[in-house]
């Protein structure tokens, strides 16, 4: 089944393996043996229910993720395995700021990634895009900073794998989403998609902020708007896709493990939904996992649906492909 990855940050998903033989090749490693690294990145039985174990889980990637050369390589790899999972439109997103504690500039932190998409795409014959996060904690300011970076690397702007889009993401609680709304027209005047983790952690009401405040035409998580009938019609007349992770908000305590995931809800009252994996190391799963994990609710047919109908949300740029002759 062709598959459309459009929630997917780079931190989160990078192979074990990859980790482990850079962490070597630089003298970092922590622990003893990748079975040892492998239990550091990825939640453990009895460590769901919080979003704090979860975040916990980035720490150690940041180690080998501040060289370009890095960046480069970890990206490609996690494009391989989203290739391997049936995956042919693949978003990433990522923070640039948290990978320049060693020296790299913005534009080369955003480059690095662009660089490894590029090789990815033309290997493995998948359309790639670049989401760009500003980090609620970091403040407005650095957001609108971010916001003009990713506009100069944009894929309209270039003939290559580029930013697509702008996000934040980060403690919901303590930063409404008003205060980023400069930054969010910077985005979207430069020509880039706009969405925003909302909902994870907190009620409807910052969802409706989000929508309102900040013109998103797509929503990471969501997954308390299932509260208000009057927020789930308005997601469904404006057509704002859901970006729906399902281990994930099981693991994060978004979603309580007895109960039904919300894209059950989304798509019966017709709110446009996409199958997402979040972080594919963080949380053990795959685009092949997330989408198996639906059969339980839909035929084949309205998953392979979904697939498609969430392509046409993505913010890549269709163009058609050079001739191989």
């Amino acid at each position: 089944m062709p598959k459309t990855e459009l929630h997917q940050h780079v931190d989160g998903s990078i192979p074990p393996s990859t980790i482990w033989r850079m962490m070597r090749r630089h003298g970092l490693t922590p622990v003893r043996d990748p079975h040892a690294l492998r239990k550091l990145l990825t939640i453990q039985p009895g460590e769901e229910g919080t979003l704090l174990a979860y975040l916990d889980k980035f720490h150690y990637p940041l180690w080998i993720t501040q060289f370009y050369e890095n960046i480069q390589e970890v990206t490609e790899a996690i494009a391989r395995d989203a290739a391997k999972n049936g995956v042919k439109t693949l978003e990433l997103r990522y923070s640039p700021v948290i990978h320049t504690y060693a020296g790299l500039t913005l534009r080369q932190a955003i480059r690095a990634v662009l660089t490894g998409l590029n090789r990815a795409s033309k290997r493995h014959g998948i359309d790639c895009g670049l989401i760009v996060i500003a980090m609620r904690q970091h403040g407005p300011h650095i957001a609108k900073i971010l916001a003009r970076q990713a506009i100069s690397e944009a894929q309209h702007l270039h003939d290559r794998a580029g930013v697509v889009g702008f996000d934040i993401a980060g403690p919901e609680r303590s930063t409404p989403p008003r205060l980023f709304r400069e930054a969010y027209e910077v985005a979207a005047k430069g020509g880039l998609g706009v969405t925003a983790h909302s909902g994870e952690e907190v009620g409807p009401e910052v969802v409706w902020q989000t929508i309102d405040d900040l013109g998103v035409s797509r929503i990471g998580h969501a997954c308390s708007a299932v509260k208000d009938p009057v927020l789930m019609r308005r997601l469904a007349r404006d057509s704002i896709l859901v970006e729906c992770c399902l281990t994930s908000n099981y693991q994060t305590g978004a979603v309580a493990q007895e109960a039904k995931h919300p894209i059950v809800d989304f798509v019966e009252k017709g709110v446009p939904v996409a199958i997402c994996t979040d972080n594919t190391t963080v949380s053990g799963t795959d685009q092949t996992k997330e989408t198996a994990l639906l059969r339980s609710y839909f035929s084949l047919k309205d998953i392979a649906r979904i697939h498609a109908q969430a392509r046409e949300y993505s913010y890549i740029i269709k163009r058609p492909r050079p001739s191989a002759h």
